[in-house]
């Protein structure tokens, strides 16, 4: 079996967020990259949890980046991935990004492809779902759990108010989220290794892509902590119809 794990390229999350040329571009200047979490602790290890049940299973890895993200691409290697995959080329567009990952796996013959669920900067959690409709292949996103006995996946999904079950045939692409595995620090083995498995870096297919970012905006300042006497009520009322707009 060939699992394709997709992996991003994200700021570590206590990274100082700033932006450049007019609030236009993130400013990277001093910021520390990893491998997007859900990516990781989620899709990446519950592939090689797979593998570790099978070991015929072959584990390749993709990025759509450029080569500042080939550290972050092997220490996905480090973890257990047998070679990856780097689609030469940034965009923020998510239709473009999902169509190099269609087009990798379309050509490499991947009976599963794993995503996590979202990238922690975006937040879009669109790339899983544009990328089974582009290989015409079922989605399940939100997963927690996934089993597979033959080619029959069973994986369970957080829905509104409980989990659904679903039982289907691969090849399938699935989201995954927490609940689907447990988060593992490389070994020292598996440093060494990665440093010589295979990162093959191909040059994107042309897409027209669908969105553009025309300017960065931080959230407003937190306002500061008003108090108010108990033996004031009234001006407590003032304060939630006025101010916090409550009713």
């Amino acid at each position: 079996m060939k699992i394709l794990v997709c992996i991003s390229k994200t700021p570590d999350t206590t990274a100082k967020i700033a932006f450049a040329d007019n609030n236009t571009k993130f400013a990277a200047d001093g910021v520390q990259w990893i491998i997007n979490p859900y990516d990781e602790w989620y899709a990446m290890v519950r592939a090689i949890e797979l593998k570790e049940k099978d070991p015929s299973t072959i584990i390749h890895l993709i990025n759509v980046g450029g080569a500042d993200a080939d550290p972050i691409i092997r220490k996905a290697l480090a973890l257990g991935g047998d070679e990856a995959i780097r689609v030469n080329t940034d965009s923020t567009d998510s239709f473009t990004i999902a169509s190099q990952i269609a087009n990798v796996a379309r050509e490499g013959g991947y009976e599963l492809v794993f995503t996590g669920k979202e990238t922690i900067d975006y937040n879009g959690s669109s790339i899983g779902g544009m990328v089974a409709e582009l290989l015409d292949m079922p989605f399940v996103s939100l997963a927690t759990k996934f089993e597979l006995a033959g080619n029959t996946a069973t994986i369970t999904r957080e829905i509104e108010g409980g989990e659904e079950v679903a039982e289907l045939s691969i090849p399938v692409v699935v989201s995954c989220q927490k609940g689907m595995a447990e988060q593992r620090i490389p070994n020292m083995k598996g440093i060494m290794g990665a440093r010589t498995k295979p990162l093959k870096v191909v040059e994107p297919v042309s897409v027209e892509a669908l969105t553009s970012i025309e300017r960065f905006e931080l959230p407003p300042a937190k306002a500061g902590v008003k108090l108010v006497s108990p033996d004031n009520p009234e001006e407590l009322v003032r304060l939630l119809h006025e101010e916090a707009k409550l009713f």
